[in-house]
């Protein structure tokens, strides 16, 4: 199925009300006529790696192409024509803040913003060199000389400034533009998959750069990194509009429609105090933000150079080779208190210095050189709740940031969460007219109180994302560590609340979802029932009926993982579950996933966000001898899978571009053996799943449209560990198990599902995600759509142990000690009910109970597990072993729990 133009669906074109009705946004202005920048003719620059084609008007970039693959752009030069106007930024372009000693005001500069013909300098087949004064303001205080090379075969961008007063300039904000194509507008699927990039940055000073990889995850990938001193201070957004600095006149600022299928585009922060002490005042940033002070007559130089890895997998091999440095950190970026992170730095020049910023919220502990004899490694703790920073200086002179997140243990961390969610969000109003109570409902942390009546009225009806988010993390935290208070309540909101009301519970919809139970009908309420401080003038104030629809049925999921969850406890303990059995919850969840069959049909032609809930539930049909609903189950979703492996790249949703129904097209593509769309799928979720140092970007599957729909401060912004991460790294990590060789995926897949752990603070409360652009820096203070990203983490929470060949023993998600032949993995993750071990290939996993302790033994390659005492609730568990590699049946086996810990050996063949 192709869409063309992807604006095509409904839901897509709805936003645009949102937009404009809700967000009181501008419309984005109609194109404007081609600009005199494509007269003039072309230059071009060839390296080894990169073809690299200027336009000679302007001096940015019109084409560039990889040798390896040359029919693909990384920039938008498709769309030149009509982005050739005033205003629209290009690779080349420059954007400057700037004051003289006299003054306390900024003065911005663009060459972007008034297009006039560069005075050429050199043009030669290897140099391009030209005075930009024609396109910048004459008061601009510097003279900017700009220069493309091909050197040693790679392709630099330069910038020369040059002081043409007699004051000193204080360089507060230098800007590159980093325009590539990310612009899916009016593109089909297909065209989009084969002919747009994404980008993401390593915010890291010296060490930082860009990388630039196609949308199918396939082929070279583009990386941009400081030549010399030209640090990745900071990220800032381009925006569709800026304001001048009176504060009057709204300006364009590239008007690149924004809005789904366009995220933006970005600029390298050279230097970024100008805005930090004024548009940025109240946000911490990424680094310390610096300016430079450049005096009458002198100048200064700022170089960028560009080459091309080979693949994503070969990103910081082909940094090592161009002498950048290279960080590893081991699980991540985000460290549990009680847990040995590992850093691993790979460099040109000796490290001489680390450093813990702010002092004291990170311990640094050297350890030699890993097994590869060149790699310096570390033992990292963080000592301090919150945002920390490693700067590390090497003999060159060249700085290295990388950015890490402290927490607390996970299984402290989850239990903060719990509390939080049935005390604090726990809603018990047995009159409320939308029969939300009991409920755990949406909240806004910056109030400090529940949301009972929101605009979007899912936020405050217990559906869709941004309603349901709360209750599905709820559910899912009971399903890996249960408390008997809160199962109560789970079971009283699920038995109360979603059947009944939430669900229809008999009649032709008898299991249908409705998208919200709250709803704005000021004629069936009291005078004045409704708040007057909120705006109910969009559609997104569903009235009765349009609140009561159940045919979206992406609100299926988080219901079938409600009865999912209770099925499983119900199972597993004795005595937690109450008010059913676990054959009715387990009926419930099969119901209702069929009746997103019969209800809600059209959107099930997608994958499903948390949809990997069917796979859990068919493999329970099947272990309890529920045959005939499982093959009922196992024949539609082969119908789906079917449909999924016909398409070129099935990846849409009710938005035209998305990036979670890939979780579920992986899961039934691969289940029902069609490889290679489940290979083509788990490539393209590498393609927006970046693999750098620092917490935020690690493994934070892209998603920038959906503070709009469940968040306090909606707009488009790119989205760091929104449910992206936590649901994609299922597959990540589903296929690292399978591929064990590959530390990529387990690297990439772990900070995703470490991500929605990141998003619980101090007090319990889960942020939908946090907010990136550098004038907030902060997590939202609504709960909005966290639910299915803890979804993602419950249902991936695990342990693994590897031995990899460079880097050595590495756990993650727990503690490895090695004494002589025997490795000892302390088992530290949130449900410790999964171990992954490399060395034998095998997957052990716990219906019931916990791990604590794994040993293995390299000369015999026996496996020791130790698990948990047992409690009033688990006298025995079952153990399942399994083989991902290969096609081994799964073993079973039923242990009993002693009062103490229990041990339990297994042979295995490496």
């Amino acid at each position: 199925m192709s869409f063309s133009p992807l604006f095509r669906l409904s839901r897509a074109v709805l936003l645009f009300s949102l937009i404009s009705s809700t967000l009181s946004w501008s419309q984005p202005p109609k194109p404007l006529p081609p600009g005199p920048m494509l007269d003039g003719g072309r230059v071009v620059l060839k390296g080894k790696e990169l073809t690299l084609e200027l336009l000679a008007y302007s001096g940015t970039v019109a084409q560039l192409r990889p040798a390896a693959d040359p029919m693909l752009d990384y920039t938008p030069g498709d769309l030149l024509k009509s982005r050739s106007a005033d205003t629209f930024y290009h690779l080349g372009d420059l954007d400057l803040r700037l004051r003289d000693d006299a003054s306390t005001d900024w003065k911005d500069y663009s060459t972007a913003y008034r297009r006039k013909p560069i005075q050429v300098l050199a043009n030669t087949s290897t140099v391009f060199r030209a005075d930009l004064a024609a396109t910048l303001p004459a008061e601009i205080p510097l003279r900017v000389v700009r220069e493309w090379s091909v050197r040693n075969g790679d392709i630099y961008l330069s910038y020369t400034l040059t002081n043409r007063t007699h004051k000193a300039v204080h360089l507060g904000g230098i800007g590159v533009p980093m325009v590539f194509n990310n612009i899916m507008n009016g593109r089909t699927l297909e065209q989009s998959y084969t002919t747009c990039s994404f980008y993401d940055p390593y915010i890291g000073q010296d060490a930082g750069y860009v990388q630039v990889a196609r949308l199918s995850g396939t082929g070279p990938a583009l990386l941009i990194a400081p030549e010399g001193h030209a640090p990745l201070e900071a990220w800032k957004p381009i925006l569709d509009k800026r304001v001048s600095r009176d504060g009057e006149a709204v300006l364009l600022n590239d008007p690149t429609r924004r809005g789904m299928t366009f995220e933006g585009s970005y600029e390298w922060m050279i230097h970024s105090a100008g805005f930090a002490e004024d548009d940025w005042k109240s946000a911490e940033q990424w680094n310390q933000p610096t300016e430079a002070v450049l005096q009458p007559g002198k100048s200064i130089t700022y170089t960028l150079h560009l080459f091309v890895a080979p693949s994503l997998r070969e990103i910081e091999a082909t940094l090592t080779a161009h002498g950048r440095p290279v960080a590893i950190g081991i699980p991540g970026y985000i460290l549990p208190q009680d847990t040995d992170g590992r850093l691993f730095l790979r460099s040109a020049t000796p490290v001489t210095s680390i450093a813990s910023e702010p002092e004291g919220s990170l311990s640094i502990h050297h350890d030699g050189l890993a097994p590869d004899g060149k790699t310096q490694a570390y033992t990292i703790h963080g000592l301090r709740w919150g945002r920390a920073r490693l700067r590390i200086t090497y003999g060159d002179g060249n700085i290295q940031t990388i950015a890490y997140r402290t927490i607390k243990p996970e299984t402290q961390t989850v239990a903060d969460l719990g509390r939080f969610l049935f005390h604090e969000q726990w809603f018990e109003q047995p009159n409320d007219p939308f029969h939300r109570s009991p409920s755990v409902i949406s909240y806004d942390n910056d109030a400090g109180q529940q949301l009972l009546q929101e605009s979007r009225a899912w936020i405050a009806g217990l559906s869709d994302e941004g309603g349901a988010g709360s209750w599905l993390a709820a559910a899912m935290k009971e399903a890996i560590a249960p408390d008997p208070g809160e199962v109560r309540k789970l079971e009283a909101f699920v038995n109360q609340t979603v059947w009944g009301h939430l669900q229809e519970s008999e009649g032709p919809q008898k299991f249908g979802v409705h998208k919200s139970l709250f709803y704005y009908q000021p004629d069936a309420m009291p005078a004045g029932y409704y708040d007057t401080s909120i705006n109910w003038g969009s559609w997104t104030s569903w009235n009765r009926k349009d609140a009561a629809d159940v045919g979206r049925s992406f609100n299926y999921p988080h219901v079938v993982a409600a009865y999912w969850s209770l099925y499983r406890i119900a199972r597993n303990n004795s005595g937690l579950a109450a008010m059913q059995d676990w054959k009715w919850y387990l009926d419930h969840a099969y119901e209702t996933t069929m009746a997103m069959r019969s209800h809600a049909p059209y959107y099930t032609q997608f994958g499903q966000m948390e949809g990997t809930i069917f796979t859990l539930l068919l493999h329970d049909l099947k272990m309890e001898g529920w045959n005939e609903q499982a093959s009922t189950l196992e024949g539609w979703m082969r119908q789906r899978a079917q449909q999924w492996n016909s398409e070129p790249y099935p990846f849409g949703s009710e938005m035209p571009w998305d990036s979670t129904g890939q979780e579920e097209v992986y899961a039934w593509t691969r289940y029902f053996g069609f490889k290679e769309k489940a290979d083509l799928t788990l490539n393209a979720i590498l393609a927006y799943t970046p693999v750098v140092p620092s917490w935020g970007y690690n493994g934070s599957a892209r998603r920038y449209w959906d503070f709009l729909y469940g968040g306090k401060y909606p707009r488009i912004e790119r989205q760091l560990h929104h449910y992206g991460s936590g649901l994609n790294a299922i597959p990540l990590l589903s296929e690292y198990r399978a591929h064990s060789s590959d530390l990529y995926l387990l690297r990439a897949g772990y900070g995703g599902v470490m991500g929605p752990l990141a998003n619980i603070d101090e007090k319990g409360f889960g942020s939908a995600a946090f907010h990136s652009y550098p004038d907030r820096m902060q997590y939202d203070p609504y709960t909005g759509d966290y639910g299915p990203n803890f979804l993602g983490h419950a249902l991936n929470s695990g342990v693994y142990l590897v031995q990899d060949p460079s880097l050595g023993w590495l756990a993650f998600g727990g503690n490895v000690t090695v004494h002589g032949n025997t490795v000892r993995l302390d088992v530290l993750d949130s449900s410790r009910q999964r171990v992954f071990l490399a060395p034998t290939g095998q997957w052990l996993t716990l219906d019931g109970g916990a791990f604590t302790a794994v040993d293995y033994d390299t000369s015999t390659h026996q496996v020791t597990i130790h698990l948990a005492p047992a409690t009033a609730y688990v006298k025995e568990v079952k153990l399942h072993i399994a083989t991902p590699a290969t096609e081994k049946p799964e073993e079973v086996r039923t242990v009993s729990l002693a009062s103490e810990e229990t041990s339990v050996s297994l042979m295995t063949q490496k």
